[in-house]
């Protein structure tokens, strides 16, 4: 029977472990993910080509989970999460300092991370009824948050058990623990984690009511990735390498994500579905003469089911059963015109879309939200927002349905934890490692006392 058992082997997870080892060398610790190591993680996206995975895509399960793609990690309680509310500002933003620490003895350093913040800016947006969300970021890029969570693996290897390609069918509680039955035989533990993500949602959902646990609310979001000139954003760019804008309409908020200057927009593939997504300048050798974000509009559902429906009917309508997204130009949009043509447009598109109709694909809701923030934009920036600048529908980023737990993270199933996104708490690559380290410190130290 093992100590612990983490099921998930994302973020959350691999700095939960890395922390059980460093306080407790004594644990005996499992790890178990569907997908693979992470030299194994390879997709025929990553090459520019089809996704050619069996099952969930290689670019979402196995190792390092979501934080091998970018590697980006916001250290900021103003977005990413709400980690703060369980167990407080100041606790959070050391534990985030702790993720940089170890990210950086890793070989993170290699990368110098920057501030958002700008108090000018600050004052300037807030006469456009637009805030500004600051944070410390350390960008790691694709290539070098490989090299960083390989030397982390090479390392947890030492004193953790993995099972890769493991899929774990049902969770029977024991007396004193957990069986789990996987496809690749039975495992006890005395004290189980649950960190998968969103990778895992309807996994989650299955177990967690078979344990008697019933989730909560569900939120998703929906926005307009955006692609405009580089130099647009110029003047509220200056002094740092991205903004996080902040737009309160009436009756919802909007939020830019993914700033990318420079930058490119590829395909993402979730959930079955087809989804514009941002790429950072440097994960080519040659930049885009483009900078693009997605305008995010929070929305809650009653149920995961609810909102995973949702979802499928909006993205699944653009899709029509391929990887279809579709792009329209700005002055078409608000001319209430659909796009025909992009060949004579003057901001060259870094992906291919359909041309088409955005308003006449994407609900209300969130062609509203961009018209309001694009408005407020133009104000901030006193100048018009370029005619030819692209707008793709559209993008979406998933959330766990959220459970009930104590400050520790624990179910109203004893011993049973939950980490990561899969708490509800975190959304974000930097707060997901935050909540790993925290839980692991008091698995680690109230083991110990029990030895004692």
């Amino acid at each position: 029977m093992f100590d612990i058992t983490l099921i998930g082997a994302g973020v959350s997870n691999v700095f939960l472990a890395y922390t059980l080892l460093k306080e407790n060398k004594e644990l005996t610790i499992h790890m178990i993910d569907i997908g693979n190591e992470l030299s194994n993680r390879t997709c025929g996206l990553d090459m520019g080509g089809d996704c050619d995975c069996e099952g969930i895509c290689n670019k979402y399960v196995g190792f390092a989970g979501l934080g091998k793609s970018e590697g980006k990690f916001n250290y900021t309680n103003d977005f990413g999460g709400d980690l703060y509310k369980k167990i407080g500002r100041e606790k959070t933003l050391k534990l985030m300092q702790e993720v940089d620490a170890i990210l950086c003895s890793y070989g993170g350093h290699l990368v110098e991370s920057y501030s958002t913040k700008n108090t000018e800016l600050e004052k300037l947006a807030g006469k456009h009824h637009l805030q500004v969300l600051s944070t410390e970021v350390r960008h790691l890029g694709t290539r070098l948050a490989q090299k960083v969570f390989q030397e982390m693996y090479e390392e947890l290897k030492e004193g953790v058990t993995f099972s890769f390609q493991t899929s774990v069918e049902s969770i029977d509680t024991l007396e004193r623990g957990f069986q789990l039955n996987t496809n690749n035989g039975e495992y006890t533990t005395k004290k189980l984690v649950i960190g998968t993500g969103m990778s895992g949602s309807k996994w989650f959902e299955t177990q967690t009511q078979s344990l008697g646990l019933f989730p909560g609310e569900t939120r998703l979001d929906l926005g307009i990735r955006v692609e405009m000139k580089g130099d647009q954003l110029h003047s509220i760019l200056q002094n740092t390498f991205e903004t996080k804008l902040k737009f309160i309409g009436e009756g919802f908020s909007a939020t830019t994500y993914c700033m990318n200057p420079k930058g490119r927009i590829i395909r993402k593939h979730q959930h079955g579905l087809v989804m514009p997504d941002g790429q950072n300048a440097r994960e080519e050798e040659t930049p885009s003469a483009n900078l693009n974000f997605t305008l995010f509009v929070p929305q809650y559902f009653s149920s995961y089911e609810k909102a995973a429906k949702y979802a499928q009917v909006v993205i699944g309508g653009i899709n029509q059963d391929r990887d279809r997204i579709v792009v329209q130009r700005f002055e078409d949009f608000k001319l209430n015109r659909q796009t025909t043509s992009l060949e004579e447009n003057e901001i060259i598109p870094t992906l291919h879309a359909d041309c088409g109709d955005v308003k006449n694909e994407v609900p209300l809701l969130y062609t509203e939200a961009l018209e309001g923030f694009l408005t407020s934009l133009e104000g901030l920036i006193q100048e018009p927002i370029h005619k030819d600048s692209l707008l793709y529908g559209i993008d979406a980023k998933f959330y766990e349905p959220k459970l009930q737990t104590n400050e520790e993270f624990e179910t109203e199933v004893k011993n049973l934890f939950l980490v990561g996104d899969c708490s509800g708490e975190t959304h974000s690559l930097s707060q997901a490692a935050a909540s790993g380290i925290y839980l692991g410190k008091h698995l680690a130290l109230s083991m110990k006392e029990k030895e004692e």
